[in-house]
């Protein structure tokens, strides 16, 4: 019984993940060659072993990356894309409240 409430309630503090605070935020456009991503009005390269997380903290591959997507990204030294993470409501809303 003890083991049940402890997971019923330790569940919230799993939910929320770590996200980058230098990363930026963008919308992804329609779908691009492999090993291009657009985001907002540009066109971004993804870096050799550039990372993309999915709103349930899964790694996904380049062509699962649905169009329309809010999310945060990383540029590496070169200026492509390292790590692109897309982001849940509760993120969205989160990051909304912190900016004002």
């Amino acid at each position: 019984m003890l083991l049940l409430a402890f997971l019923a309630f330790s569940g919230a503090a799993w939910a929320q993940r770590a996200l980058p605070a230098e990363a930026k935020r963008a919308t992804t456009g329609e779908r691009q060659m492999l090993p291009l991503v657009q985001l907002g009005n540009e066109v971004r390269r993804l870096a050799p072993g550039g990372v993309i997380i999915d709103a349930n903290n899964r790694s996904i591959t380049h062509n699962q990356l649905p169009p329309g997507s809010e999310v945060l990204y990383q540029l590496d030294r070169n200026g492509e894309v390292l790590r692109l993470v897309i982001l849940t409501a509760e993120e969205r809303a989160r990051i909304d409240s912190a900016k004002k």
